[in-house]
């Protein structure tokens, strides 16, 4: 999985295991929306609480762990659709908009007026059921299987405290972004800097100008005679 990043594995969680940010929450349902039926659902939540899943490689489009239960360990693939390159512009634009938005990432917040503006301008942040794809080598009937719930519901935990996993997933990666938004700065600094040359060159003429008549001041007085 080219440019991954793996989270370190969770520990065991015996009490609040829910996600508690908006956001995490709103993951939380589409996968209740992907999964076919609520006892596939809770034995995932189970190998999610009980430390089951190893460390998860995030990348984009894509998140891969391996999961045990009993004596087993399977693979498993979790994937929903990345933007396209219209949509990470209008994404990173949207970021750019206002300020504080950048810094609410870094902290972990993501802004609500952020997901709405994306939505705004045609760029999906938050998945649906029907996007989210799983793969697995066990021999469970339908997908998403337990395993793969348990790696999702996992994922909640991670943009629970970091939005920029989600935004990775949509094939975004935080280091992408502040690139991204490094060079919008930056492409607007030329004109930034060719006023302050202007004025520059204003302020030089003017002291030329000063000279210039102090000096035909100077003459005539330097030819009275005593």
């Amino acid at each position: 999985m080219s440019g991954a990043v793996t989270h370190p594995r969770f520990a065991v969680r015996r009490g609040g295991s829910r996600s508690t940010t908006w956001w995490g929450k709103a993951w939380v349902r589409a996968v209740e929306e992907a999964a076919y039926g609520e006892a596939d659902l809770k034995r995932g939540r189970q190998l999610a609480r009980t430390g089951a899943v190893g460390g998860i490689a995030v990348a984009s489009g894509s998140a891969f762990a391996a999961v045990v239960e009993g004596d087993e360990a399977w693979t498993t693939t979790v994937a929903i659709p990345v933007l396209d390159p219209v949509g990470v512009q209008a994404l990173v634009e949207v970021v750019a908009a206002e300020s504080g938005r950048i810094a609410a990432l870094v902290a972990g917040e993501l802004p609500h007026t952020l997901v709405e503006h994306a939505e705004e301008a045609g760029v999906e942040l938050l998945p649906y059921g029907g996007e989210i794809e799983a793969h697995c080598n066990c021999e469970h009937w339908v997908a998403p299987c337990p395993h793969a719930l348990a790696v999702l519901a996992q994922i909640a935990w991670l943009i629970d405290t970091d939005p920029f996993v989600l935004l990775a997933l949509r094939g975004l990666a935080r280091d992408e972004l502040l690139a991204r938004l490094h060079a919008t700065t930056t492409a607007a600094e030329p004109v930034e800097d060719a006023d302050v040359e202007a004025d520059l060159d204003t302020a030089e003429e003017a002291v030329r100008r000063m000279r210039a008549a102090l000096a035909e001041l100077d003459g005539p007085r330097a030819t009275i005679a005593p």
